[in-house]
């Protein structure tokens, strides 16, 4: 390695984990968490159009993207390890029990390391809305934006209408039924 590489690699643990990723392969297969978050997007503005991907979901089913089409839609960022998600995905599933009569969709994204851990945490808390594990293929399209949880709300066109970094309070999340 040479000396300006081996630099940023010791002062700058996660962009030195991304270089040596980069260098050897893939980026997201071989990333540590840090490393990626470290390279990740900032929150998308209001407007922004984002595309989704097709998820498979951890019930079996699948979300495709047409099935956002001409419907509000809210995308969730979570982890099983994370504290912040542990305070907010109750309200979320509250939400989507409340609104999905009212043509709600709901694409939570895992980023947990094994889908695994995921799939037992939904199951131990009860939760039904619609999850999946995010794969490369779904980074490629849509990369989890910096922190977490992120939360998203986008119009029937599929721009984005408001979007949250971190922990969002009960109330705010309930104030999410009022896109609809």
């Amino acid at each position: 390695m040479n000396p300006m590489r081996r630099r940023l690699a010791t002062s700058l643990p996660a962009l030195g984990a991304l270089v040596l990723s980069a260098r050897h392969g893939g980026l997201l297969a071989q990333t540590t968490p840090a490393a990626m978050e470290a390279v990740a997007p900032p929150l998308p503005t209001v407007g922004t159009t984002l595309t989704l991907p097709e998820v498979a979901l951890f019930d079996g089913t699948v979300f495709k993207p047409e099935q956002a089409r001409g419907h509000m839609t809210l995308i969730y960022w979570w982890a099983s390890t994370c504290p912040f998600c542990a305070l907010q995905s109750p309200e979320m599933q509250k939400l989507w029990q409340t609104q999905q009569a009212r043509s709600l969709r709901m694409l939570a994204l895992s980023v947990d390391k094994k889908p695994e851990d995921a799939v037992a945490y939904l199951k131990k808390r009860g939760y039904s809305f619609p999850s999946g594990w995010v794969t490369p293929a779904i980074h490629k399209v849509l990369p989890k934006p910096r922190g977490l949880p992120i939360t998203l709300m986008l119009r029937r066109d599929g721009q984005v209408v408001q979007a949250e970094r971190g922990q969002m309070f009960p109330e705010d999340v309930a104030q999410l039924a009022s896109w609809l």
